[in-house]
């Protein structure tokens, strides 16, 4: 295979120069991770107060617990989620304040929205990039996810969103070079809905980046169309600030609060996609493994693996539950293999679910994505399920047979 390559090292990480270094400036200068530190940096931040509703206080209280519970985290991975919550916290004050100056972005229609769902490695990224190519249809590039209003960030005339994420990754690729080969952060790479939901502190966020069980538990049991609610609230101003109005999103947590995204987007177009769970786990559990080099004190992989494939079949079960809850002529089921063969065939699908014709200028328009975002471009990761995790995929699949007798997806991993 083509630029392929493997990890030789998951178990026993050999860190660079600079992942050195990056660990000791983080152990000397640690983070306080408490709900009002982040808060505070937050204002200090952006010289703003106004967090809004603070109903989001008691979910941020969750992700502060999930990370203080999660004791294998190292400087780096306390730094972090930490960052992480600052930062949500920063553009939500920053949007809360624009809100204000302008409420007429309560009045911002988003008709008929196309979202993504699906296991989380599973084909949703790259479904997203494609039809987020279509000029038609409002998508979130990463440098406007992660600081959604522009006014803060203007200088001389120019917006310098794109220029500081830009910055960014290519601090995060030296850092941490096969992230791009697993999930790529770059400005202009498209990204989730998670960044918007986040903002009022739901999503699956914590789970991955600090594996802490109360959170899972919190999200469980608690509904979820605030949050959702106030990510929609967020793409209105975004709309506003710069068409068109009608949405392609994604997340792969979708799949399993078809619920609450129908109540907040009622006459969405929902497409889920589907793939071999097994394909799906040992991509993230490889990812996990690769981030926790970092992040964590130790790579515990007994711990990521029961971490993930618990995490993975709550996201299986519920959608199994939740899937015919969604009217049938506003759901889209993708199968991995499918896509993979008969990539416009697929895609056309979507377009009649929702109601957009699938023509010529459109079909350039996703080609031109396509060769720019083909698979692999930054090198095909190799995985080995059996050698660096000890599984064997035929006995992990058993666990997910309840989601493949109504998903009839192709076996991938042998």
């Amino acid at each position: 295979m083509a630029n392929s390559f493997y990890i030789t090292d998951l178990a026993d990480p050999q860190l660079s120069d600079l992942q050195r270094a990056a660990l000791a400036a983080a152990t000397a200068h640690p983070v306080t991770l408490t709900e009002e530190a982040v808060l505070e940096a937050a204002r200090q931040a952006t010289g703003l107060s106004d967090f809004g509703d603070d109903s989001f206080r008691d979910r941020l209280a969750g992700w502060v617990r999930a990370a203080r519970e999660q004791t294998n985290l190292s400087p780096v991975g306390q730094a972090a989620i930490w960052g992480d919550m600052v930062r949500y916290l920063v553009a939500r004050l920053q949007f809360e304040d624009f809100a204000k100056r302008h409420p007429e972005i309560a009045e911002v229609p988003l008709p008929r929205p196309i979202i993504v769902g699906g296991l989380p490695r599973s084909g949703t990224t790259n479904l997203l990039q494609l039809l987020a190519g279509d000029p038609r249809l409002r998508s979130l590039p990463y440098w406007e996810a992660i600081r959604p209003v522009g006014e803060f960030y203007m200088k001389d005339g120019v917006d310098q969103r794109h220029a500081l994420c830009a910055a960014e990754w290519a601090q995060r690729d030296e850092l941490m070079p096969v992230i791009k080969s697993i999930h790529e952060f770059s400005p202009d790479h498209i990204s989730e809905d998670v960044e918007l939901a986040a903002m009022d502190f739901g999503t699956y966020w914590p789970d991955w980046a600090v594996r802490g069980p109360s959170w899972v538990e919190y999200e469980a049991t608690h509904d979820r169309v605030p949050w959702l609610a106030y990510m929609r609230r967020v793409m209105q101003g975004l709309s506003y600030q710069r068409g068109p109005n009608q949405w392609v999103s994604k997340c792969p947590q979708h799949m399993e609060q078809l619920d609450a995204v129908m109540k907040v987007f009622p006459d969405a177009t929902m497409v889920l996609t589907h793939r071999d769970p097994v394909a799906s786990v040992q991509s993230m559990l490889t990812a996990a493994a690769y981030s926790a080099r970092l992040t964590c004190k130790t790579v515990d992989k007994p711990g990521i693996i029961a971490f993930v494939v618990d995490r993975y079949e709550r996201l299986m079960r519920r959608c199994v539950e939740q899937h015919d809850s969604v009217p049938s002529d506003q759901m889209v089921d993708i199968y991995f293999h499918e896509y993979m063969a008969d990539r416009d065939g697929t895609l056309e699908k979507v377009y009649d679910a929702a109601g957009l014709p699938f023509d010529d200028a459109t079909r350039q328009a996703i080609n031109a994505v396509a060769a720019h975002n083909k698979r692999g471009r930054h090198g095909q990761l190799l995985y080995d399920l059996r050698g660096d995790f000890g599984i064997n995929p035929a006995e992990l699949r058993k666990r997910f047979d309840f989601y493949m007798d109504r998903f009839p997806v192709a076996i991938e991993v042998k």
